[in-house]
This record gives structure tokens, sequence and C-alpha cells, in this order.
């Protein structure tokens, strides 16, 4: 796919190509380095993925093309490409660099770089300031770049793992424009990693290196879109390899074969699991298909988001909560038992602890997902709602009021008041205050125990409104 991507740059351009011409200055070469660091793209051709952004109608090609850049937020998860991208539409514009880091600095770094930046827009040099983590600024820091930006001092890119929408203040979200970096899929990261196996100036050609392709297909699938977390566990894997070979080779002078295959990589303490960030959008991302799978009666897809909370450390009390609401707002009287069920699984939890505490969660998920739905009482409660904040503290009937002393019973209180109880569980009586004494708010459905309900429902408020207030 990378190739192909490249090729077709290539293609799209006539005469001397921009990218085919460009050469970014050489890094440091020297195999201390990470390879990730190694392999950062020189040129956008070797950027592999984000066709969407660096393809023939992407928008950054087109904006480096026309040498119109806005400001911009790169939004995506770690390993993507947002720091390399931001380095190569610097140097194709030729524009000064200006890293900083959210975490590292703040307002004041923010205006010594300004200042500099002043003083080379007057001798017609363009500044690209690229803040990486700016989420990490909070709302006032971030007011720091308006100015700036507005006047054309600096060219703002931002690169964040956090949504935008909920990380940036508004004014400098307006005045950004947001492009999304997607995951590496899995075309891309194979030919990142044969790359690094193929390349001998930055990579790892001149080892004698041989890894299996199911290990290159495990490190794809574990590597979970990130780039950069790919080249790390293929750099540890060979590292790791060399030196068993070098361990056990016969002739120390000789330098082994070294073999990279899938037993090697379960051996490896990589810290490898699915992404996702307990605080960040992924959270948000999978707590919502989780919510939306139990909604949708789809047991399959509800457990496997749960697996995947679960794997990636997500806290079990928070996944209990979310069941015991779901349990009440989306199945509700269509099903009562299911509240109950979602309050045992939470005090299971409190009892077993991990792991064996997965096991109720996934039943009462399997159940939820099963049950019938209703959301009747949660609709009740915010039609109700909306009546109170509408009419205010409408007074309570009389008939429905206490009255323990003489002189509330002669001003009326408790008077008339039918007791259901003597007359043998259910009396024509009406409870709401005289101006809404005809309003609704409760409306069962017809699915699982609640059509029961609705039944009983039906009946109680025709004899209700036969009996007038």
């Amino acid at each position: 796919m990378a190739r192909r991507h490249t090729a077709a740059v290539g293609a799209t351009m006539g005469g001397p190509d921009l990218f085919d011409s460009a050469d970014v200055a050489v890094a440091d070469r020297e195999h201390t380095r990470p390879l990730a660091e190694r392999l950062r793209p020189r040129t956008l051709q070797e950027v592999v993925g984000q066709d969407q952004l660096l393809g023939p109608s992407g928008f950054l090609r087109r904006a480096i093309e026309s040498d119109r850049l806005p400001s911009m937020i790169f939004w995506g998860p770690p390993g993507t490409g947002k720091t390399t991208i931001a380095r190569l539409v610097a140097h194709y514009t030729s524009a000064r660099f200006v890293p900083f880091s959210a975490v590292l600095g703040g307002v004041a770094e923010v205006r010594a770089i300004v200042a500099a930046a002043e003083s080379a827009s007057r001798m017609g040099k363009r500044t690209i300031l690229f803040v990486d983590e700016i989420h990490r600024f909070n709302k006032s820091q971030q007011d720091a770049f308006l100015p700036h930006v507005e006047a054309g001092t600096v060219t703002l890119i931002g690169a964040t793992t956090d949504n935008p929408s909920f990380a940036l203040n508004s004014a400098l979200l307006s005045r950004c424009r947001v492009l999304t970096l997607k995951p590496l899929d899995a075309d891309a990261l194979r030919a990142l990693l044969a790359r690094a196996l193929e390349d001998g100036e930055r990579g790892l050609a001149g080892l004698p290196t041989e890894v299996t392709s199911d290990a290159i297909e495990r490190i794809v699938r574990e590597a979970d879109g990130d780039a950069r977390r790919a080249l790390g566990v293929l750099e540890a894997a060979v590292g790791v390899a060399t030196e068993k070979a070098r361990a056990e080779a016969d002739d120390p002078f000789i330098e082994p074969r070294v073999l990279v295959d899938v037993a090697l990589l379960g051996s490896l303490d990589a810290e490898l699991g699915p992404r996702y960030d307990r605080s960040g959008e992924e959270h948000y991302n999978v707590i919502s298909a989780f919510i939306k799978s139990l909604r949708g009666s789809d047991p399959d897809a509800a457990i496997y988001y749960l697996a995947r909370m679960l794997a990636s450390g997500e806290d079990p009390r928070f996944i209990c909560r979310r069941l015991v609401i779901f349990a009440a707002e989306d199945v509700s009287n269509a099903d009562p038992h299911a509240l109950t069920l979602a309050m045992s699984t939470a005090q299971a939890h409190e009892m077993l602890g991990l792991p064996e505490s997965r096991i109720p969660m996934a039943q009462a998920v399997a159940y939820l997902a099963c049950a019938p739905k209703s959301k009747a009482s949660y609709h009740a409660l915010a039609d109700a709602t909306a009546t109170v904040e509408a009419s205010g503290a409408l007074d309570v009937p009389l008939h429905l009021r206490n009255a323990p002393t003489r002189l509330m019973k002669d001003l009326g209180y408790g008077r008339d008041y039918q007791d259901p109880h003597a007359a043998g569980g259910w009396v024509a009586e009406h409870y709401l205050p005289s101006p809404i004494a005809q309003q609704t708010f409760y409306h069962p459905t017809r699915n699982g125990a609640e059509a029961r309900i609705a039944d009983r429902l039906e009946t109680w408020r025709r004899l209700r409104e036969e009996r007038k207030p």
C-alpha cells in the first residue's frame, strides 16, 4: 500500500515534483538512537498511511502545493505521524520549525518564541510553531496563542491525542483546521516493518536477522495502528534474539544468525495490549460502543467491548456502575429483574475482585443485552421534571395532605381521602395537583413484563378519567 501511494503522489504532478526533489536534512545515523527515530520519514513519500491528508486530493497536500497553510490541529492516536508530518510541512514550505512541548513549557516560553517569530517575519521567514500535546495547556494558556495566530506571526500546528472538542477552547479551535490522523492499517504497518528490515542505513538490514511472517503478523496485530509501537517491538525482539543467539553460539567470533519468531515475541515483556486510554478519547469511544451494543440487543458485541475494557485495565467498578445505570434506564420495567442482577454483579465484584468477577460481569452483560428494553421510566422522569420546571411548586391536593392537628383537619387536610387498602387495593382517585390532573408521564411499552403493567395502567387511567376531580 505504501509503495502504491508513493507512485500515485509522483504521477499526479507535472514537471519536477516538489515532493520528489525535496531533501530533508539528514538525521543522526547513530544506531544508538531508537529505530522509530532513525526511520522517521525524511520525505512525504516515506510517510505510510494518512492518504486522506497526503494523497492526490488530500487537504494537506493541496495546502502545501499552493503554499497556503492555515493553523492546524493534528488529532490522532499515538504513532500516527503527527510530529513527523509537522516537521515535513515546515520543510516543504521553507518555514522555521519550532518544536514546543506543552508538558515542559509554559506561556513565558511561548512569548519568547513569538518574539523570535516576529523578527524572522521581518526578514521574510515564516515560523511554524509545533505544540506537542497541546491539550496539556489549560484554557487560559491556550489563549496566549490567539493574537499571534490571528496576526499570522506564527502558523500553529498542535498535536493531540484527545478530542479537540473537549481539549481545546472554542476560540482557538475556531482559528484552526482540525485534521484527523488515522491509526495505520495492517498494510501500512507491514510496509513499515519491511522497510526497517531492508534499510541498511537506518534500519536493521546490517544484522543477520530473520523475522518470520507469523512474527510480523503478530507485531502488526498488537501494534494496533501505532507505527512507533510496531518498530519498538521489532527492535526489542531483534535485540533479545541477538543476545540469545550470541549466548548460544559456538564461535564467539562469528556473528550468529538471529531468528525472531512468535515464540520469542511471546516471551517479551513488551506490555502489549489493545490501544486504550482510561481518561482519553478511546475510553469514551469504547464505553459508548459498549452501551449501544447492550441497547441494540447484541450480546456478542457487548461482551467484546467488555473484554476490551477489562484487557486494557478499565476500572471494573466503572463497568459495574454502567451496568446498574443501563438496567434501570434502558431495561427498566420490561424486565424488573435486570436491576437486581446488575446490583448483584457490582456486589460480586466487591466480594471476588478480578479476575473472578469477570464471570458475573459477562453474565450480566449477556442478560442485559438479551433483555427486553424500555426507557419509559426514564422518559417519565424527564417529562415530569420539565413540568415541575414549567409550572413550579403546585399545591398538593388537600385530600392527600396529612392532618395531625385539629386546625389542619378543620382546614380540610385529608378530607375525603380514600384508602386503596380499605377498598380492595385500588380506588379511582386523583393524586396530581388540579392544574395538571389529566397529565400523564409514564407510558409503558409492550415489551416484556412492562406489557402487563401497560394493561393494568390502561384500565386504571380509564376508570380514573371517569371520575372527574
